[in-house]
């Protein structure tokens, strides 16, 4: 199931390529869901509102260890478009031994100073208890999602985007049935629902590895694979980091809008946290593309096909308008229905302040698309720099909108934070691309000359 995608048409490759990313993505978000209705049902308004107040922290830890996993898998996919297989080997190899590195990083400061980001967040005095309680574990987890993270971008680095997804459909329904046993039959409240979600990541990662190294000989390593180099350690962390770094700073911008949110009360937390359930599961198409992109590009760099770069990118801009249309009318028109799912007999405030922010957004979606795909695609193509930058400008954005508007504003600051971030961030992606793709084109015209 491994795909070369440095020839074909790269319409179809991206799209074929991107269904199977979408759906894992859309499992990914169904973990996530899961955990937050059974919450939201079982155990109430508060801890629902508990849960949904640690989302920006888990993603500033989180999306740092699986920036840095997707930063591998893109070196993966230099070294198959270039169909150097040994390297490729000792890339797998590195991936393992960094992820082991990393997580241990991570986990033992995010553990133990877990409560002081939530204070720093503002998180109500009712609820910090139990939403402590749950990313402790959460935390505690780190390097089986960071394990099921980098297996997958190994995957499809070579460009197998079904095998995760099989593993993590399986896993999905794991995650259910633990969700059910642990916060109905054990009664372990929400850190049961951290528990579950961290047993089935380690359950798709030990799969995904056991099946990665029997079905594909080339990347079944060795022991002399298994090596530190300061070359491949730095070409890995060049790409990975900057990748992580981005996830984080975003993060950290998503950390003051929901400290701007938790000044509102428990009940505006609960709105917002199925709001931005809505959002994520509206938006998945748009990740999937930038997987996929970054794949693309990836391996087209690594064979040199800089002609089929061109190409996918012009097919990759019509898919966004595509893509944020159809986001736009699940938020307008699903958004109150969606938002029903994660509280139990919601109140009209409740639903009020969700789709307040849900048709805000739905306006500038496009923007959105575009970092996406531009972002990944710069990327693959080892031009990591603005892209990071871009995350710098998302929190830039976030903490002016947020210092302006909130006190004469009041929840009109929470309804334009994003849209007003995404707007200067999409812009300055699909700029810094296609300088990128006129001095690149120059460039090979005068060597052709």
């Amino acid at each position: 199931m491994a795909k070369d995608m440095t020839s074909g048409s790269p319409l179809k490759i991206i799209l074929l390529f991107s269904l199977p990313v979408l759906l894992g993505n859309i499992f990914q978000q169904f973990y996530n869901m899961v955990d937050t209705i059974i919450v939201g049902q079982y155990l109430g308004e508060d801890a629902l509102a508990a849960v949904g107040s640690t989302g920006c922290l888990m993603f500033l830890v989180l999306g740092f260890a699986n920036g840095i996993a997707q930063g591998f898998g893109v070196m993966v996919s230099h070294a198959f478009g270039a169909k150097d297989f040994p390297r490729l080997k000792h890339y797998v190899a590195l991936s393992l031994m960094l992820t082991v590195i990393i997580s241990v990083i991570l986990t033992i400061p995010t553990v133990a100073a877990s409560r002081v980001f939530l204070e720093w967040m503002k998180t109500p005095e009712n609820i910090i208890g139990i939403a402590d309680s749950y990313i402790k574990v959460i935390f505690g987890g780190i390097i089986l999602t960071m394990s099921y993270n980098v297996a997958s971008g190994i995957l499809r680095g070579i460009g197998d985007s079904k095998t995760p997804l099989y593993f993590l459909i399986l896993s999905s329904v794991l995650n259910i049935v633990l969700d059910i046993f642990f916060i109905v039959v054990v009664k372990l409240g929400a850190p049961g629902a951290a528990y579950a979600t961290i047993i089935a990541q380690g359950v798709s990662a030990l799969l995904c590895f056991i099946y990665m190294f029997h079905k594909y000989i080339i990347l079944k390593t060795r022991k002399e694979d298994y090596y530190l180099d300061a070359s491949g350690v730095f070409h890995m962390l060049s790409v990975g980091v900057p990748m992580a770094l981005n996830y984080s700073i975003t993060a950290v911008g998503t950390m003051i809008l929901q400290g701007a949110v938790n000044v509102f009360g428990s009940s505006v937390v609960a709105a917002f946290t199925a709001a931005s359930k809505v959002e994520n599961l509206s938006t998945q198409t748009m990740p999937t593309l930038g997987t996929a992109i970054s794949t693309y590009c990836g391996q087209n760099l690594g064979a040199g096909r800089h002609d089929r770069i061109y190409e996918g990118m012009k097919k990759g801009f019509y898919i966004c308008i595509l893509l944020a249309a159809g986001a736009s009318a699940v938020c307008v028109f699903l958004g109150r229905f969606i938002v029903s799912w994660f509280v139990s007999n919601p109140s009209e405030d409740i639903f009020n302040y969700a789709m307040q922010y849900l048709t805000t957004i739905a306006w500038c979606m496009l923007p959105l698309a575009w970092i996406f795909l531009y972002r990944n695609a710069l990327q693959g193509l080892n031009r990591g720099f603005v892209p990071m930058i871009s995350g710098v400008v998302e929190l830039v954005c976030r903490v002016l909108v947020i210092m302006i508007t909130l006190k004469p504003f009041g929840y009109w600051a929470v309804r334009l934070a994003s849209p007003i971030t995404w707007i200067f961030t999409g812009l300055l992606l699909i700029v810094t691309y296609y300088v990128w793709e006129y001095r690149d084109r120059k460039a090979h015209k005068k060597i052709k000359a």
